[in-house]
């Protein structure tokens, strides 16, 4: 479950915004959430990531060194390893919700989204890929296309539980050593019902 104290990483994507993605009750219906979190530091660098399924159960955890050139590097290159372990854990039609605490990370990644369900018609979505990212947005939007569904949202660095993993991974080093688990979310139940967000709390969720 998740740490005592903290919200699960359900919670922190529900009440979070989606750039450029509407978000609709069935967002409550997501399979597994990943939250990661890339840092610079003057002794060099760190990647965090945390993974959890629909119910609050832990499946990853992850706190490396990493050395980078930027903070835009280090935050691609965390999603990047995030949603690779993800991958690694989920089955291919999974719905996944990411977390993270970079505002156009989360906007590229749900505009590439919606690009892909497009046809040839011009994009009204523009992507803003810093360039020594790229190698790891080419990754990213792979893993994007694995997935049966995917949407990013945006919280604050203070919320982001991969916030300390990745700038403190000297202290946290031991969430590394946790077991390779395969854990699935419990079926959906009929009391998991759709929860209308708050401008349509009047309306029935099917309006």
């Amino acid at each position: 479950m998740a740490a005592y104290g903290r919200p699960s990483l359900r919670d922190l994507f529900d009440e979070s915004p989606t750039p450029h993605i509407a978000h609709p009750p069935r967002t409550h219906h997501r399979d597994f959430y990943v939250a990661t979190d890339g840092s610079l530091r003057d002794d060099g660098g760190g990647l965090g990531v945390v993974i959890e399924t629909r119910d609050g159960e832990r499946v990853d955890r992850l706190s490396l060194d990493h050395t980078v050139s930027d903070n835009n590097v280090a935050e691609y290159r965390a999603l990047h390893l995030g949603l690779d372990v993800l991958a690694d854990r989920t089955p291919s039609d999974a719905r996944v919700g990411v977390l993270v605490d970079h505002d156009q990370l989360a906007s590229n990644v749900n505009a590439a989204v919606l690009d892909a369900c497009r046809s040839t018609a011009p994009s009204p979505h523009q992507l803003v890929i810093p360039p020594a990212t790229t190698h790891h947005w080419r990754g990213i939007r792979a893993r994007i296309n694995g997935f049966d569904e995917i949407r990013a949202a945006r919280i604050a660095s203070a919320d982001n539980p991969a916030h300390p993993l990745a700038n403190a991974p000297g202290e946290y080093g031991h969430v590394n050593d946790g077991p390779d688990r395969c854990i699935r979310p419990d079926p959906i139940s009929s009391s998991d019902r759709p929860i209308p967000p708050p401008s349509r709390s009047d309306r029935g969720a099917s309006d």
